[in-house]
């Protein structure tokens, strides 16, 4: 399954003040804090057994590391189960009838003198304001599916 592709986000009405990465920002931003909560998929961890600790590190931004290392698409298999469930409710809800609660979350975030999602910075600061949000979104997610107690390790 694909959540989503960079490409999508680059053509048509996408601002052409900005670079083609800049549709890979909000991703980036997704998939970078799934991977530092160890919801990296198997065949991620397989090709990049120390993605965590990449991420954790900041090596690069997480926008540049997923296009890196996902060639621009957003797929299941770079989430493991839980990792995919919650992107599933979260994340990839247009396909329930809906707009995507992950990109309501972030244009909350987005301070008024970006003029729209892909505007905003692919840095670390960036990530450090989505995080708490996708924390919390997570708790009441887990919370909802009564998985609050489930063997779980977040790492840091």
């Amino acid at each position: 399954m694909k959540y989503d592709d960079a490409s999508w986000h680059y053509g048509g009405d996408f601002p052409k003040d900005l670079p083609p990465e800049a549709g890979a920002t909000h991703i980036g931003m997704f998939v970078a804090w799934c991977w530092l909560h160890g919801m990296a998929g198997t065949e991620i961890l397989e090709d990049f057994p120390d993605i965590a600790h990449r991420v954790a590190l900041r090596s690069a931004t997480p926008g540049t590391l997923f296009l890196e290392l996902c060639d621009e698409k957003f797929i299941d298999s770079d989430l493991n189960d839980e990792g995919n469930a919650f992107a599933q409710d979260y994340y990839d809800n247009e396909s329930k009838g809906y707009r995507h609660k992950y990109y309501a979350d972030l244009e909350k975030l987005a301070p008024q003198n970006f003029p729209s999602l892909y505007h905003l910075p692919d840095t670390w600061e960036t990530f450090d304001k989505i995080a708490p949000v996708l924390d919390e979104r997570f708790r009441h997610w887990r919370k909802s599916r009564g998985t609050k107690n489930k063997k779980f390790k977040w790492k840091f």
